[in-house]
Parts: structure tokens; sequence; C-alpha cells
């Protein structure tokens, strides 16, 4: 086989490098579907070579806590990408010999591949070998039209065709797999880049999923007529505002006997004159402006150091915009105040307008409400805030955008 793999690994490697721009369009379309083919066979020799590293026991004689682990370090997949190949060697080699016969001759996809194998195995246990057989008949056929999301669907109802007298019972069974399956993938994975982002994978099961969109959907909405961030920009600020959200209620567990919260460090002179950075305590650096912007709405410690950095004093916290004052400032602006912005006060941050650490006081005349991605937005940009004489906030906007620079003030919230 090492050979026959060799031989291949070359064939495909003369392939990579070929004028694909010199082939018809008949030729094209045949060529990518013979790429796609070869795929599937070749997914299939990779699942039997898989399930033979497993039945052997080689993860845990090479010294890897179990063969998913050993992949993930032998073929830099991840974990849970790798426990799958082996879950589905597992279950071609145990299962009907008609679904890794269909992977091999390259008729049905690797995701297609679970698919059906998830539900005959169902069909199985529900109705025996015989219905079981006819499944895969059936899947197959329906593998040549249906993408496998669609191919899972139809596979809920697959008894209707091959025993109808029994589809009821396994209607039910289809779920309780579902639901098992759904429970065995869940997972998050947070990955840490060395720029101190963070990169989110994971499976949501149905019930979190749903949580999750009821939770940020509302958010994703473009916050008005300047908004001009990515879906996927929306998504992300969204969920930044949930977690403050969530940070806000104090009710989350305590850790370490504090409270849930993020804690940046700075010096007096870096928070006052926009230099340096800020550090969170988890070790990324963050830019004067955000330290600024985090420091509008936030608990504010001051600490003094001697030369090397150790703590001589420690004063009280202050809590910058809170209680009454917030309540009053939520009267007023009722929501973000930037023109044509829809949300709600729960959603918003508290803004210094004349910036607290350039000395600016600390009540209702200098403070307006600003949603995550305004509050950005005015730190980031050239708009201004004030309050106009009747005691609302109102915004200008650089000269770019309006020439004349004529203030523009939030309807939404008088209208509603």
């Amino acid at each position: 086989m090492v050979e026959e793999l060799a031989q291949a690994d070359d064939a495909v490697a003369a392939c990579v490098d070929a004028a694909a721009w010199a082939l018809s369009e008949d030729d094209l379309v045949g060529a990518l579907e013979a790429a796609h083919r070869l795929e599937q066979r070749l997914a299939a020799v990779k699942l039997a070579l898989v399930r033979e590293v497993d039945g052997r026991g080689i993860a845990r004689a090479q010294g890897a806590s179990c063969t998913a682990v050993w992949l993930r370090e032998r073929l830099r997949l991840t974990v849970p990408a790798a426990r799958r190949f082996v879950d589905l060697a597992t279950a071609l080699d145990s299962g009907n010999p008609g679904v890794r016969q269909a992977l091999a001759d390259g008729v049905i996809t690797l995701d297609q591949a679970r698919v059906i194998t998830d539900t005959v195995n169902t069909v199985q246990t529900t109705a025996g070998a015989e219905a079981a057989d006819k499944a895969v008949g059936v899947l197959v056929e329906w593998a040549g039209q249906f993408d496998p999301t669609l191919l899972r669907k139809l596979g809920t109802r697959i008894l209707d065709h091959v025993a109808p007298d029994l589809a009821d019972a396994a209607t039910k069974a289809a779920l309780d797999a579902d639901a098992a399956r759904a429970d065995r993938d869940r997972h998050l994975t947070l990955s840490t880049q060395t720029d101190g982002r963070l990169r989110l994978t994971g499976i949501l099961d149905a019930e979190t999923a749903g949580l999750l969109r009821a939770t940020i959907d509302p958010l994703t909405a473009p916050s008005g007529p300047d908004d001009t961030r990515t879906p996927g920009q929306r998504r992300h600020d969204a969920l930044t505002d949930v977690c403050r959200l969530a940070l806000r209620t104090g009710e989350l567990p305590d850790s370490g006997g504090e409270p849930a919260q993020i804690v940046v460090t700075t010096t007096y002179d870096e928070l006052t004159h926009q230099l340096g950075t800020g550090t969170l305590d988890t070790g990324p650096q963050l830019t004067p402006e955000v330290v600024r912007r985090l420091a509008c709405d936030a608990a504010i410690l001051p600490a003094v150091l001697n030369s090397t950095g150790q703590p001589l004093d420690l004063g009280r916290q202050r809590r910058l915009i809170t209680g009454p004052l917030r309540r009053a400032l939520v009267l007023r602006d009722k929501g973000c105040a930037f023109p044509g912005c829809d949300r709600p006060p729960r959603w918003c941050h508290a803004h210094h307008i004349h910036h607290w650490a350039d000395g600016g006081t600390t009540n209702l005349t200098n403070a307006v409400l600003l949603c995550g991605h305004h509050h950005r937005h005015l730190h980031h940009t050239n708009w201004t805030v004030r309050l106009a004489n009747d005691g609302h906030p109102e915004f200008t906007p650089p000269t770019w955008l309006d020439p004349k620079q004529l203030p523009r003030r939030n309807h939404y919230h008088r209208r509603t």
C-alpha cells in the first residue's frame, strides 16, 4: 500500500502545477469532479489506516493518551476533528459495509458518510440488518442529490421508505441519537493568538445555539446609517456587549475571591497623556485609546508604586458613573445618544464628554450614553459631542462628512 500511495502522491503532485487555464470548459469541470472523487476515495483509505492504528493501540504505545491526541500531534489536526475521524473509522469498520464501499467508490463525501453511518446505525438498532441494508441504498442514492445537512433531515424519515411499520418508533430513536450526538460533540475552544487576540471555534448544541442567536441577533443589526461594520464584525461586537452586560449584573461567580472583572494596568501619565499602553491581567497589551475608552465607565483603583514597581499604597476604587447618576443618565438619553442608533440603555456605556483623566467631572452634564460601537467610534474618529442648551446631547460630524458641521441628534429615542 505504501508504494501505491507514493505513486498516487507523485501523480497528484504532477497535477498541482498543471495549467488549469488551458483546459476546455468540459475538461475543467471533469477535472474538478475527478479531483473531488479522488479526495473521497483517499478519505476511505485514510479512515481504514486510522482504524488499524487505533485497533493496534499504537497511540498509547507511543505515549499518547488516545488515538485522537496522537493524530493531533502526528497530522496536526484539532482534537475534535481527530476524534470525529476515529469515530467514523470505527463506525465504518463495524457497521454496514455498503457505506464504506460508497465512500471508497467516491460516490459520497466524507460528511455524507458520517450522516449515512449515523442514520443506518439508528435504523439497524430499530429495524434490523435487512432494513439497514435498504437504508444504505436509499441514502447513497439521495446523497447524489442532497448535501449533508439536507441528507440528515431526510434521514430522520428513512424508515418511511424501508420499514414504514416502525417509522414512528424510529423517529423518536433518531431524535434521541441526534441529541446524544449533539451532547457528545459540543465544545468550545479558546485559542490565544501571539498578539493577544483569541480565536473561538466550537460546536454548540441546539439549545445553546438558540440561546446565542436569541441573545446576539438583536444586536447584530446595523446601529445606524453610519455603521459600516461587516456582519462578522457586528456579531463580534454583539458578543462584547453581551459579556459587558453579564459583568454588569454582578451575578457571575467570584474568581479568586473577587467579582468577575477585567483588570487593566497603566500609569497615570499614560492614561492622561495617551502614551504607552495598558496591560490586561491575562497578559495582552492594549493601546492608549482602548485604555481611555475602558476607563470611561470603570472602577479606578489608584496605586502608588516604588521605583521597582512594588505597590506602596493602594487607594479606594472609584466607580465613575453608577447608581442614581446612571439612572438619571438613562432617563435623559433613553439609550445610545448617537444619531440614528436604536440601542437600549442596558447595552450602553457611560462616556465622559470631557474625559475624567483630563480633569472632567463626574456628573450628568459631563456624561452621555453610547453603545459599544459608537463609543469606539467616538474615541477613534473626529466626531465630537456636547450638551446643547436644552440639556440633551448633540454630535458634530467631521468636516469630510459635513463641511458645515451641523450638529446632529438621536431622534429615535425621543420618538419612541
